[in-house]
C-alpha cells in the first residue's frame, strides 16, 4: 500500500470562537457612601461548560470530536456540517502486528440524524489489501439531556472483499453523558457475518475522560468481545481489553486521540493501539451553537 493512499488531504474550518462578558457600574448623585461590592466566583476554567450544550442537539463538545476510540456517543455532526477521520488501529497477537488503516467521512443530517462512509485496508503478513467499504447510519432519540444517558440507535453495513470474507452487519445501541467533571460512554453491539463462517460478535465498549487542560483530556477505555463462528457456538472466544486513552486538540476544528488497550485473556491481542486524527468542515450554524474560549469547551 502506498502511503501517499493512507495519508488523505484534509481541511477544516475553524468549529468554534471565543466569546467575552461586558459589565457596567452605575453612579448615583446621592451623597458620598461607602458601598459593597459583590464578588461573582469564575468557574474553574478546564471543567466549566463540561456540560455546556453547543451542538445543534445540545450536545457537548467532547461528543463532536470523537472522544473515544471504541465507543461512540449520540450524535457528533450538526445538520449539514461534515468531517473526515483517518484511522490506523494495530493489533499484536503472538509476535505478529496486524494493522488496519481506515478513512472515514462523517455527515450530519436533520432530524437528530448522521451519515458515515468508511473505507478500510489492512496489512497482515507483510501484504497490504483492501479490506472493505461500510456505510453507517445513526439516530439521537432526542436531544442531549432529554433522555437519561442520551440514547442513539446505530446501524452499520459493510460490503467486505471476498478475500476478506462475507459482508457484515452491525447494530449498536450507544450511550452515553457527563457525571461532575468527566465524560462517559458505554456501547451495546451485535456483529453478524452474513456468510462464510457466519461469525457472530456480542461486544460491550465503554470508556471515561476528564480534562486536564484546555486542549488536552486523560481517561480510560474498555472492550469485551464475545465471539463465535457457525458450527462451535458452544465454544465462544472472550477477549477483554483495557487501557489508557488521551486526546489532543491542537485546533478548534482538529483532534488527535491516542490509545492503548492491554488483552486481559488468552483470546485477545496482547496489545490493540488506536490513532485517530480528525478535521472538521463546519456546516450549519442553527442549533445552540455557543461560543466559548477554549478551556470552557470541553
Amino acid at each position: 500500500m502506498n502511503a501517499p493512499l493512507l495519508l488523505k488531504s484534509l481541511m477544516g474550518s475553524a468549529l468554534l470562537a471565543s466569546f467575552s462578558v461586558s459589565a457596567s457600574l452605575g453612579q448615583e448623585s446621592a451623597p458620598p457612601v461607602v458601598g459593597e461590592v459583590e464578588a461573582v466566583a469564575s468557574p474553574d476554567p478546564v471543567s466549566s461548560s463540561h456540560a455546556d450544550g453547543t451542538g445543534a442537539y445540545h450536545q457537548p463538545v467532547w461528543v463532536q470530536h470523537r472522544r473515544f476510540s471504541t465507543t461512540r456517543v449520540h450524535i457528533q455532526r450538526n445538520p449539514w456540517e461534515a468531517a473526515v477521520e483517518q484511522w490506523w488501529r494495530g493489533r499484536l497477537k503472538d509476535g505478529e502486528w496486524k494493522h488496519l488503516f481506515q478513512e472515514e467521512l462523517e455527515i450530519g443530517l436533520p432530524g437528530r440524524m448522521q451519515f458515515d462512509l468508511y473505507e478500510d485496508w489492512v496489512v497482515e503478513d507483510g501484504k497490504a489489501s483492501h479490506k472493505d467499504v461500510a456505510a453507517e447510519i445513526r439516530y439521537g432519540l432526542a436531544d442531549w439531556g432529554v433522555i437519561p444517558l442520551n440514547p442513539a440507535l446505530y446501524l452499520e453495513y459493510k460490503w467486505v472483499d471476498p478475500s476478506h470474507g462475507a459482508d457484515v452487519i452491525e447494530p449498536k445501541l450507544l450511550l452515553g453523558d457527563n457525571f461532575g467533571d468527566y465524560q462517559w460512554g458505554l456501547n451495546f453491539v451485535y456483529e453478524r457475518e452474513l456468510g462464510g463462517e457466519n461469525t457472530e460478535e456480542i461486544q460491550i465498549t465503554q470508556g471515561i475522560s476528564k480534562a486536564v487542560s484546555d486542549s488536552w483530556s486523560l481517561g480510560l477505555e474498555m472492550k469485551y468481545v464475545h465471539e463465535t463462528v457457525e458450527g462451535s457456538r458452544g465454544n465462544p472466544e472472550h477477549k477483554v481489553l483495557l487501557g489508557p486513552s488521551v486526546q489532543w486538540r491542537p485546533t478548534e476544528n482538529t483532534h488527535l486521540d491516542v490509545v492503548a488497550l492491554a488483552g486481559l485473556t488468552k483470546d485477545s491481542p496482547d496489545i490493540e493501539g488506536y490513532v485517530i486524527f480528525g478535521i472538521d468542515f463546519g456546516g450549519s450554524s442553527g442549533g445552540n451553537k455557543v461560543h466559548a474560549p477554549v478551556s470552557g469547551r470541553r
